[in-house]
């Protein structure tokens, strides 16, 4: 096209330039004539035609060759200006298609170009802005449109140079411009709707400031670091208070400016198996030392990627797992150690799931009530394991436990492989998180030889321990009874009181093992003569019946069948020996109405019969009561005694167990009562003693004896214990805490050495307020003992409501050890007992090597008898609590 254009501009310009040359050509030959005087119509005449022919052509070439040159300027003019208007077309349509608006002014700002988008952005229309409008002009238009918040001068101020102004619109859009000078003095000035833009920012900041707070939040140290050079470029708030350094002291700087150079050497490690690793995290547990001492930490590394897949930034995300480690390794053992306590317990134990009755755990006491291993137990039920007769009942007794919810106990039977024993059940249920059953825990305890020993033991409360007679209590119960049946009727029915003639003089020939054999054969004989009459034994050598009928025909035909059935010898280990018996009768109702009148008329007529001569009968006669009425006497005596201060203490040992008494380690003294009477003599302590319990007599004398035995266990040099015994009647009259309390200040004496001992009497009476009396004295500080355990029929029950600092064996039973296989048996239960209560025990009566033995051998804590050391003067024993003799001799005097 262009060379089109330039082939026909040349022709043109050769038209033109012969046009031209003939006007050249006539202007000169005109020129001529006129100069010569010529006229031009005379020349025009008078001419040559040739010439004028000449001229003619030649005015045409110049005119042609004129015209030719404007021709080809106006045709150059021409496509100029259509080249500017297509440049300013396609300039124009690109600066109107732009997402931007465009204003340019020129160097007097006026605005020589305004795109359509700019229009747009401001509501404005060409109208708005008609040619020689000035920029200032057309700020004020928008500024009175509402579309601009800012002066002119502000205006250009804040978005000249490149810098951004943005502007905010009615509609709430937002506008940023951009104003740049030209050289030529003009501007340009861009303004973009960028209101999606900031948006979006605002969102992003939100949703940038919430994942900081929620990264800040979470207390698992959060970190983030560029692969390339390691430096930390995020961290949240439990990372900063973990380094104990601002996080701004953090960002920018590597493992190594912050940890020691093993730790940062681990981590460096860690960073390079997770970004190395094919797995989307890593696991890492290390030591950390932040200056406090090395501490666990427990690690997630996460590698982010970018859209190449290359691996560009490492998450670690981290906590300090040291205490939970160590309340782990805590835990682990202390399941440890309560399975080994559950697996060693001699209670059998065992879990069921209550939806399908499935065992989940069993311990290795259970094995014997499984039949079978424990292991094999689990996963199995009760019809799967037991009979079914036994599974239908315990499977029923389990829903009972189930349906209660609460601690179900009771005692039943089960088939073990060592048969059939007898089981405590104990059944409780756990709740799940909704309150229902979840888990059924039962314990199943054998308590066949507890029940068998409980039933020995409450037969041995009621039963004499060498003969298997029944005791005092029990005849005194019997004989109660007896009272109780004949009251209101004519029955009567006689008391015999029968003693043993000659037992001590065969225990000295003979022995006490022939004695006690003797009393067991003639135990026997009585109840033969008796033919199921009521027969016990009250002592010794005492014995009682009872016997109805016509009296006192009857008792007296008793008595004389007891006196006949003696007669033969008695054959005992190969020695013959003979004995008889003296024989009491008191008779109801004439004797008295009441068991103890009838029991001490009775012995009022064996003391008759026996100062008569050996194996005589005595009847009960009123002239009697003169033993009664010095009974009185001695009371009276009594009292006086107690006033006048005719009561002296003494105090026997108490010793650990050994099996040589000549080493025994002494620990203590018991204090007891001794009356000097001045006309009588030494009174033992079996006569006075009763006499002040039924008078009431032993409340005041029980006072003396505890302030007497305080004061003088106050002023031993070395701190033995000292034990008194109190009476059932000091716990029903007075204050008998107020006074242990205040003989206590009074004297001195730490709480801890004085111990108190009691008979089950003392319960016996008012459980409650005799319980509730106990509590306050150990509150105190004392020691409480049970003394002459296994005498009553509830001491078991006692031991379980109060928990004794002691139990003291009765020499009932201690005395028959090595003849009687019973009495050893019921000792080794006691001890047992005691120690599965973690009480202390101490054997009362201990008399020969041969006991000792047995109860050091059972482990027994500690004795009490002759064989250790007799009740004597403290002054006996002084070396024992650190006095010398002469000092001893001295306090005793002054106590005297």
């Amino acid at each position: 096209m262009a060379g089109k254009n330039w082939q026909a501009g040349g022709k043109n310009a050769i038209a033109a330039g012969g046009i031209v040359c003939a006007a050249i050509a006539a202007s000169s030959t005109c020129a001529r004539a006129a100069a010569n005087g010529f006229s031009p119509d005379s020349y025009i005449a008078f001419a040559d035609p040739g010439l004028i022919w000449e001229i003619l052509v030649g005015a045409f070439v110049v005119v042609s060759f004129l015209a030719a040159v404007v021709i080809w300027a106006t045709s150059a003019l021409r496509r100029v200006k259509r080249s500017h208007l297509r440049k300013h077309a396609f300039i124009s349509s690109a600066l109107n298609n732009l997402n931007q608006g465009v204003v340019m002014t020129d160097s007097r700002r006026r605005v020589i170009f305004c795109n359509d988008r700019y229009l747009q952005i401001y509501g404005l229309t060409r109208s708005d802005v008609p040619p020689g409008m000035t920029g200032p002009e057309l700020l004020d238009l928008r500024r009175a449109r509402g579309g601009l918040d800012v002066s002119n001068d502000e205006f250009y101020r804040l978005s000249d140079a490149g810098e951004s102004l943005v502007t905010e619109l009615p509609d709430g859009r937002s506008i940023v411009v951009r104003h740049w000078r030209l050289p030529n003095g003009g501007a340009v000035a861009t303004h973009e709707d960028c209101s999606e833009q900031r948006k979006l920012a605002k969102q992003l900041a939100t949703t940038k400031q919430f994942l900081e707070s929620v990264i800040d939040t979470v207390p698992v140290c959060i970190a983030a670091k560029t692969i390339e050079d390691g430096r930390y470029i995020l961290t949240n708030r439990a990372f900063e208070k973990f380094a104990a350094i601002p996080r701004e002291q953090i960002l920018g700087k590597r493992s190594d400016d912050i940890y020691a150079a093993h730790t940062a050497a681990a981590i460096a490690v860690a960073d390079r198996r997770a970004a190395t690793t094919s797995d989307s995290f890593t696991l890492d547990e290390m030591d950390v030392d932040r200056g406090s001492g090395p501490r666990t930490m427990a690690s997630k590394r996460i590698v982010a990627r970018n859209e190449r897949g290359n691996p560009e930034f490492l998450i670690t995300m981290f906590e300090d797992v040291t205490d939970r480690k160590s309340l782990s390794r805590e835990l682990e053992n202390t399941k440890k150690f309560l399975e080994t306590v559950v697996d060693n317990i001699p209670v059998a134990l065992v879990v069921q799931r209550v939806s399908d009755g499935h065992y989940l755990l069993a311990n290795r006491s259970a094995e014997t009530i499984l039949n079978r291993r424990r292991e094999d137990a689990t996963g199995l039920t009760a019809n799967d394991i037991f009979d079914p007769r036994e599974a239908k009942l315990i499977v029923a007794r389990d829903e009972a436990a189930i349906k209660k919810g609460g601690l179900l106990t009771e005692e039943h039977p089960i088939s073990t492989s060592e048969g059939l024993r007898l089981f405590l059940t104990r059944r409780v249920t756990v709740p799940d998180e909704d309150g229902e059953p979840q888990y059924l825990i039962k314990t199943h305890e054998d308590v066949t030889y507890r029940r068998q020993t409980e039933s020995r033991m409450a037969h041995m409360a009621y039963h004499d321990g060498l003969t298997d007679l029944p005791n005092r209590t029990a005849f005194l119960k019997a004989l109660s009874q007896m009272i109780e049946a004949c009251q209101g009727t004519d029955e009567e029915f006689a008391v015999l009181s029968v003693d043993l003639d000659g037992l001590k003089e065969i225990n000295d020939v003979f022995g006490h093992a022939v004695g006690d054999k003797l009393l067991i054969e003639v135990a026997r004989r009585i109840q033969g003569a008796a033919q199921g009459g009521v027969v016990a034994r009250l002592s010794g050598d005492e014995f009682g019946l009872i016997i109805d009928g016509k009296q006192p025909a009857a008792g007296a035909a008793l008595a004389e069948q007891l006196a006949e059935a003696m007669i033969p010898e008695f054959l005992v280990d190969g020695k013959s020996v003979r004995t008889g018996l003296t024989t009491g009768i008191s008779l109801f109702p004439r004797d008295g109405t009441d068991p103890a009148s009838l029991l001490a008329n009775a012995s009022v007529a064996l003391f008759r019969a026996k100062a008569k001569s050996r194996g005589s009968i005595s009847v009960f006669e009123p002239e009697m009561d003169r033993q009664i009425r010095d009974r009185r006497v001695l009371h009276q005596d009594l009292s006086n005694a107690i006033r006048n201060g005719e009561l002296s203490l003494h105090y026997q040992p108490q010793a650990r167990t050994s099996c040589d008494c000549a080493t025994a380690d002494v620990t203590g003294f018991e204090a007891l009562a001794r009356w000097i009477h001045p006309t009588r003599g030494f009174v033992p302590p079996s006569d006075f003693i009763p006499l002040a319990e039924e008078s009431g007599l032993i409340v005041a004398m029980g006072e003396w004896i505890l302030r007497e035995a305080c004061r003088e266990a106050a002023s031993w040099p070395i701190p033995k214990q000292i034990a008194v015994n109190l009476s059932p009647a000091q716990f029903i009259h007075g204050d008998l805490v107020g006074l242990v309390h205040s003989i206590l200040l009074e004297t001195g004496l730490n709480p801890s050495r004085l111990e108190l001992e009691i008979t089950e009497g003392v319960l016996i009476e008012d459980f409650d307020r005799g319980l509730a009396l106990l509590r306050r004295l150990k509150a105190l500080g004392v020691r409480i003992s049970m003394d002459d355990f296994g005498s009553g029929y509830s001491s078991l029950t006692y031991l379980q409501a109060f928990p004794f600092d002691k139990i003291k064996i009765d020499r009932a039973f201690v005395m028959h050890l090595g003849r009687n296989p019973q009495s050893a048996a019921i000792v080794r239960a006691v001890i047992g007992l005691g120690h599965g209560l973690d009480v202390s025990l101490v054997a009362e009566g201990v008399e020969t090597q041969e006991q000792l033995g047995f109860l050091a051998e059972e482990g027994c804590d500690a004795v009490q008898g002759y064989l250790i050391g007799k009740p004597a003067p403290i002054a006996q024993y002084a070396t024992l609590v650190g006095r010398s003799p002469q000092t001893s001799d001295r306090m005793s005097r002054k106590v005297g």
